[in-house]
């Protein structure tokens, strides 16, 4: 408890509050006094007292507690985080359980919950991914104690292994990674020793001693290149490495690991290198998993806002600004409030997928990404001419495919409602050279265009309002 937030806690907070629509989702964690919360969202209060905790019934019960309306359940319909802040109306909650060793019974010590004013949908399958979350951080509290384990063992071990170097080494790279297999390279012979961990990542039996040049064609030609460099530099100046890499075992399934390695050093010359693996690939597949799901949009299936952030810093960062043009457009839907108002919520996410499908499509642009900041507001990056010279023409034409009309079920279809787009651009130049001042400027244009007439655009640093215009005929 009271540990700083982490980056993978707070992912799968954001992850499960994406899945139930929710506008709280939180980690809870209990000692006898208190909850509080190692990530959370829609929650600014980074504690409570326990008395007040619907998770501690979680808790005590070990088991799942779900309540799809606290309103209609009498023990909770009181609750003072019912009757007042954040007035909890539905509420769903799995137990983190943890042990102080590998054998030892797991305890509940908090929970993974979601919860929200407004009634929320538990289907069993969005039930089943809360329960399949809970289980990756109890996965991650299980690594760390692992690894705490490690390190109390190598400690206690240590005295007896002082003597000899190499295991010294082996040992303290054990204490930071847990599940490890060793190895060494002897370079006046080029033989190679493994562990039997070693062996079982290449899913080989413990026969003979392990040929150098087979046991490189496991790795992929690119990344066998590059721990075929990171040993040539160690070997000749005893530069220790790290990598991340793809290993194919002996079985033709691939894995990704983890490889550390270090000279071993006599009388001021390498002698050998010894190293470490480790078998990441559930890790990695999650990771993976959940950065895929951070960079794009689930609604529209544009990229993400933080995916187009990165995108534009890399952009910014590789292309100076006397080189390829780059310009950003940002682009806000006209009626989409009134669309939700008087058709419903499925009407006007029906009409932005309709605006992100029109922004894909959008080929004249040249070389673009487009991107949904969130609400109705998308946003476009574009290079080359099309940034340049011909971004006034690319917003134009965009102005005219971004018109959609909206007919209510059974509708009057003359009462349709014609959603536009009104667009803001900027080219970036020397005063505005970086993501802030770039946003900032097309966020003002597209203000100038929105006083001027709703449907325009407007380029910053440029007099004059820009109007729809049709493609011309091929």
């Amino acid at each position: 408890m009271d540990t700083p937030p982490e980056p993978e806690f707070d992912a799968i907070v954001r992850g499960v509050r994406h899945i139930f629509d929710s506008r709280m989702a939180f980690v809870s964690l209990l000692d006898a006094n208190r909850q509080w919360f190692k990530a959370r969202c829609g929650l600014d209060a980074p504690e409570t007292e326990r008395e007040v905790s619907i998770c501690q019934y979680a808790v005590e019960a070990d088991a799942m507690l779900v309540i799809p309306d606290t309103l209609a359940d009498p023990f909770f319909a009181t609750s003072p985080v019912v009757v007042g802040e954040p007035f909890v109306r539905s509420y769903a909650g799995v137990p983190l359980r943890h042990g102080v060793s590998r054998d030892a019974r797991k305890y509940p010590i908090g929970t993974l919950c979601v919860a929200d004013d407004r009634l929320l949908d538990f289907t069993p399958e969005k039930l089943d991914l809360l329960q399949g979350f809970a289980g990756v951080i109890e996965g991650m509290l299980e690594a760390r104690r692992d690894r705490s384990e490690s390190l109390r063992l190598a400690l206690s071990r240590q005295e007896a292994l002082i003597a000899s170097e190499r295991a010294q080494r082996i040992l303290q790279q054990a204490e930071r990674m847990a599940r490890i297999g060793s190895w060494r390279l002897d370079l006046s012979n080029f033989e190679t020793h493994w562990s039997a961990q070693t062996y079982a990542i290449h899913q080989l039996p413990q026969t003979g001693k392990p040929d150098l040049n087979k046991s490189l064609l496991h790795y992929p030609p690119a990344d066998r290149e590059k721990i075929m460099q990171a040993l040539g530099t160690c070997a000749n100046t005893g530069e220790p490495w790290d990598l991340e890499v793809d290993l194919v075992d002996a079985t033709g399934v691939f894995r990704r690991i983890r490889v550390m390695a270090e000279a071993e050093i006599r009388n001021q010359k390498v002698v050998a290198i010894i190293g470490v693996m480790q078998d990441i690939t559930e890790r990695y597949k999650v990771e993976r998993r959940l950065r895929e799901f951070a960079l794009t949009d689930e609604l529209t299936g544009l990229a993400s806002r933080r995916a187009f952030n990165e995108t534009l810093d890399e952009a910014l960062a590789s292309t100076p600004a006397r080189g390829s043009a780059l310009a950003v457009a940002i682009i806000d839907l006209d009626r989409f409030k009134e669309v939700n108002d008087r058709m419903g919520h499925p009407a006007g996410d029906e009409v932005l997928r309709v605006m992100a499908a029109k922004l894909s499509a959008a080929d004249h642009l040249g070389d673009f990404l487009a991107a949904r900041l969130g609400g109705d507001e998308f946003v476009v990056m574009l290079r080359g001419s099309h940034a340049a010279e011909r971004l006034a023409e690319g917003i134009e034409r965009l102005l005219a495919d971004l018109r959609h009309t909206v007919y209510g079920e059974g509708a009057d279809p003359h009462a349709g409602i014609t959603v536009s787009a009104t667009i803001g651009a900027c080219v970036r130049d020397a005063t505005c050279a970086d993501r802030p001042s770039l946003m900032k400027a097309a966020d003002e244009a597209l203000y100038v265009a929105k006083r001027a007439r709703r449907g325009t655009g407007a380029i910053a640093g440029r007099d004059g309002i820009l109007v729809a215009r049709a493609a011309e005929p091929a």
